[in-house]
């Protein structure tokens, strides 16, 4: 049995697998009230293992069923990609935040635990930290800034292999531009199975649910420095209440789409520009892959929207041909990740830190 962990901002997820067959899964929802309990993320460790361990004796889980568990990565050094054990290294860089505060962190900490307990080991697949990016793509335009390949990884590299079986090709065959429209959005060239440039919301691209995506950073200077916003309230416009959020208040594209299409103008509009916004960063990023893609792949929640498919295609379809595979599925992925490492298909790779 494979176990899943997957320690978010606002839950806690576990699931169990046979291979990479769903035995059950369950998730617990965490009040703001709750978290804010705790001055640091690693400090909610031991609460949130408790729900776990729950979950395991309800499902009547034994230790002798467990053949390995996995995690989630949260922020590490940058690293390729692939799986890696989790080792001491890799706990004291979390445990320390040394790379930022994250709910993810919490994931490997906990898997490592849960794994000792059964005298079995824990690992990691393509975190976030994931970071690919040919070097003529970090330069930004002033030393001060340079750009990293940061995104969305384990569902990107996930999409990006279903998209090349689809092909009839193998991932190190194909250049894709595969773009990840989530509650985050990143977007990014894949050439021969490297991630090698992205645009991702957090600074950069398209606007998403909560996040800006690239301002012009001209106005954000003036705005930092008219004496009239915190260096906390610049932060969230940016990322945790720009995007949808500042113009709609809402938090679902789904019902921005509802309300565009009861006659909602504001609505329509940043429904049509989100779109837009995230069209012309295909184009940019196929240009990065000199026009030879073989194929535009969108994943994601909002991929369900069948007029965002729609008008994705009428805009860069003579790019080349678009697969769209709706949703996410990390627990799933990572269930893959740990199945190919049971069968001693997939190489483990080591954590060192810096």
């Amino acid at each position: 049995m494979i176990i899943v962990v997957n320690t978010g901002s606002t839950s806690t997820k576990m699931a169990a697998f046979n291979g990479t067959e769903l035995y059950f899964s369950g998730t617990v929802r965490h009040s703001k009230e709750e978290l804010d309990k705790f001055e640091k993320v690693v400090l909610q460790k031991d609460f949130r293992m408790n729900d776990i361990n729950t979950w395991i004796l309800e499902n009547g889980i034994k230790n002798s069923d467990i053949e390995c568990v996995i995690a989630i990565g949260g922020l590490l050094k940058k690293m390729e990609s692939g799986a890696f054990e989790v080792n001491q290294d890799m706990i004291d860089d979390l445990t320390e935040a040394k790379y930022g505060q994250h709910a993810a962190n919490l994931s490997a900490i906990i898997a490592k635990e849960i794994a000792d307990n059964a005298g079995v080991k824990a690992y990691i697949a393509d975190p976030i930290t994931v970071d690919e990016m040919q070097e003529i793509a970090r330069m930004s335009g002033h030393p001060n800034f340079r750009r990293s390949g940061r995104c969305h990884t384990l569902n990107q590299k996930r999409i990006a292999r279903l998209a090349s079986e689809e092909l009839g090709k193998a991932y190190d065959e194909v250049n894709l531009v595969v773009a990840h429209l989530g509650g985050g959005i990143s977007i990014v060239a894949h050439e021969k199975g490297k991630m090698i440039d992205t645009s991702s919301n957090r600074g950069e691209g398209a606007f998403s649910i909560d996040r800006s995506g690239a301002i012009n950073s001209w106005e954000l200077a003036n705005l930092c420095f008219s004496g009239k916003y915190e260096k906390d309230e610049v932060l969230s416009m940016l990322n945790g209440s720009g995007g949808i959020i500042a113009y709609l208040n809402l938090t679902d594209f789904k019902t921005v789409e509802n309300q565009k299409n009861a006659g909602d103008k504001l609505s329509g509009e940043v429904f049509n520009a989100l779109i837009y916004q995230v069209t012309k960063e295909i184009g940019s990023l196929s240009a990065v892959l000199s026009g030879n893609v073989d194929a535009i792949v969108l994943t994601g929640g909002m991929s369900y929207s069948k007029e965002l498919v729609r008008i994705v295609k009428e805009r860069v379809g003579f790019i080349s041909n678009i697969l769209v595979y709706p949703g996410e599925n990390e627990m799933l992925a990572l269930a893959e990740y740990a199945d190919g490492i049971l069968k001693d298909t997939i190489k483990v790779k080591e954590y060192i830190k810096v």
